[in-house]
């Protein structure tokens, strides 16, 4: 089963693809409720004001609910299972294939 932590194996160009159809206010959520290398990753793939402008957003949030971050997440999956359907990413690693 895929699950949000997952997406941490995306490689950077399916993360930009996949925050092109997300919404910031989706991505605040979801991002409230999942580990540091996972922010990192999102941050990275995303400009530098716009990562600063998110930072402080989250910061600025203060405490959220659980079932808010999880229905966060659960749209942000479906985003990214739609793209991967449609080719745009590849979900789990590309499937073992390599790539030359």
């Amino acid at each position: 089963m895929f699950v949000f932590d997952n997406l941490i194996d995306l490689d950077d160009r399916s993360i930009q693809t996949l925050l092109r159809e997300v919404s910031s206010d989706s991505l605040l959520l979801a991002m409230k409720g999942c580990d540091d290398e996972l922010k990192e990753k999102f941050l990275k793939n995303m400009s530098k004001r716009a990562a600063e402008m998110l930072r402080d957003d989250m910061e600025a949030k203060g405490p959220v609910r659980l079932s808010e971050v999880e229905a966060a997440q659960k749209e942000i999956l479906a985003i990214a299972r739609r793209l991967s359907e449609s080719g745009d990413i590849a979900l789990g690693g590309g499937g073992g294939e390599e790539y030359v």
